[in-house]
């Protein structure tokens, strides 16, 4: 399988000096031809000499019909490379990509200019969402001057909760967390979370296991019944809205009960649990996992749907 790397992102979003960088550096430059496939034309280019000296081939696909299977067997065919990059069009629906079978996408990377990230997210939040979804890192350039970086995280981490993601400004990495933006009191016993609160726990749970592990979380939230759990585990949570009224997601950790099998799929419960850091196959990883103290049936809350740009929620 030849591995191929993806970078997408909205025309001048960074991408082209991202695999600049990238391309250059002696841990890429192994042994055999690189194919970097562009989609479209930006403010910057590849010099000549880079190519050159990293043994490196580019072809150009204008139009998003033209980026099809067939016609990257032919490329593949004429250039034999041993890695392709490709310089993904922002404009073109994510969604409609396929790539050859020989093929095997390696990694996925979104570049995001932190100064236009607002504008994008109001008015094409779909393409947005279709670039971000499956993408294992999201880079955020750009970001001096801007203070509420931590909405732009949780924003992103509504559509990809396991994707990496950094924040760059012109003096390098910027620290982001989700610390001051939490609408509830990390010291009460338990913790209360409403709507908004158990979606900003989940996200924040996520990449911050330590500080919630022992301590004990309630919260309204619909029954999954997931059929490879084991009888005594359950997942409470919530649909959330990561892009639009079609495009919903489950967000809910996995929750150990003796009495699960009393439960129905989709019932609403009132879930007082313990937090705890486990290693969950699920997960592919350490994660959170509830203990409950209780779960109660109760009835559906006025917003049963999460969204994250609504905190009053």
């Amino acid at each position: 399988m030849k591995p191929v790397y993806i970078i997408n992102g909205f025309l001048d979003s960074g991408k082209t000096d991202f695999f600049r960088y990238t391309i250059a550096q002696p841990y890429f430059r192994t042994k055999g031809k690189t194919l970097l496939i562009v989609c479209e034309d930006g403010e910057n280019d590849y010099e000549e000499k880079l190519l050159k000296s990293t043994n490196t081939v580019i072809e150009k696909i204008e139009d998003e019909e033209d980026f099809n299977p067939d016609a990257l067997i032919a490329l593949d065919a004429k250039h034999n490379p041993e890695r392709v990059l490709v310089e993904y069009n922002g404009m073109w629906n994510f969604k409609n990509l396929k790539l050859p079978v020989m093929w095997n996408l390696e990694q996925q990377i979104t570049v995001i200019d932190a100064s236009s990230f607002e504008l994008y997210f109001n008015n094409m939040k779909s393409l947005l969402a279709e670039q971000i979804r499956n993408s294992d890192l999201i880079l955020f350039n750009r970001c001096d001057g801007i203070e509420d970086l931590a909405s732009y995280k949780r924003n992103v981490k509504a559509i990809n909760q396991k994707a990496d993601i950094i924040f760059e400004d012109k003096n390098g990495e910027v620290d982001v967390t989700l610390d001051e933006d939490l609408p509830f009191d990390l010291n009460a016993n338990p913790i209360d979370l409403n709507n908004y609160g158990y979606g900003m726990f989940y996200l924040d749970a996520l990449d911050h296991v330590d500080r919630y592990e022992g301590k004990t979380v309630r919260f309204k939230g619909m029954v999954l019944k997931p059929t490879e759990f084991p009888e005594n585990r359950f997942v409470p949570g919530r649909m959330a809205m990561t892009c639009c009224a079609q495009d919903m997601q489950f967000l809910g950790f996995a929750c150990e009960y003796d009495k699960v099998a009393d439960l129905n799929e989709k019932d609403w419960v009132l879930v007082t649990a313990k937090v705890e850091k486990q290693y969950v196959e699920e997960y592919q990883g350490e994660g959170p996992v509830l203990k409950a103290v209780s779960v109660e049936k109760t009835t559906e809350p006025d917003n049963p749907v999460i969204d994250f740009s609504n905190p009053e929620q």
